[in-house]
């Protein structure tokens, strides 16, 4: 693995993940429900800090992707190899995050699932595939932006969960005390 590696524009780089899970992605939300749709993209409630930080985790992901893009697979490595495992678990995961989400009752938290071990599993496989892509690509430098884009992130979620202990009171907060807000950190 390099920090940066050679950036140039050929057929077999990055952009072929990217194309996948963004394929997967706009399928995920032509199924989904229009409520669903408006429900995961509320920003009701936020703070001024919050969507600007929001904003900020977002000029990462572009980042990412125009590295992801520009960047060559490895495709005759072990990195190749680690990087598509951990993409496919990502989008997966991401697939069965966003089903669980989609059939969760509107007047009620999102608490199925992967919702079970995670409070926010959608951020977490999407930071898999990102990882995944990046591995193939054999890039510590996006891993790296990866990582930052999330600490950014990190504002978004408590955003979305003040706006869901509004929404939902007691019933959240005690979810809350049950689940991690990622794998493993409360």
């Amino acid at each position: 693995m390099e920090l940066l590696p050679t950036l140039e524009l050929r057929w077999l780089n990055g952009w072929i993940f990217i194309l996948i899970f963004y394929s997967v992605f706009g399928i995920l939300l032509k199924i989904l429900p229009k409520e669903a749709v408006i429900r995961l993209y509320d920003e009701e409630g936020w703070t001024k800090i919050q969507k600007v930080m929001a904003k900020t985790s977002k000029v990462f992901g572009i980042l990412i992707i125009i590295l992801q893009i520009f960047t060559p697979l490895k495709i005759e490595s072990l990195e190749f190899i680690i990087g598509v495992i951990i993409f496919s678990l990502g989008t997966f995961g991401f697939i069965i995050s966003i089903l669980n989400f989609r059939d969760a009752p509107l007047d009620k938290p999102v608490t199925s699932g992967l919702y079970r071990i995670s409070r926010n599993p959608q951020m977490i496989m999407l930071d898999l595939v990102g990882v995944g892509i990046s591995i193939t690509i054999g890039s510590g430098m996006t891993i790296i932006l990866i990582i930052l884009g999330q600490s950014f992130s990190h504002f978004r979620i408590q955003g979305e969960e003040k706006r869901l202990l509004e929404q939902y009171g007691d019933l959240y907060r005690e979810y809350m005390k049950k689940v991690p807000r990622y794998f493993l950190f409360f």
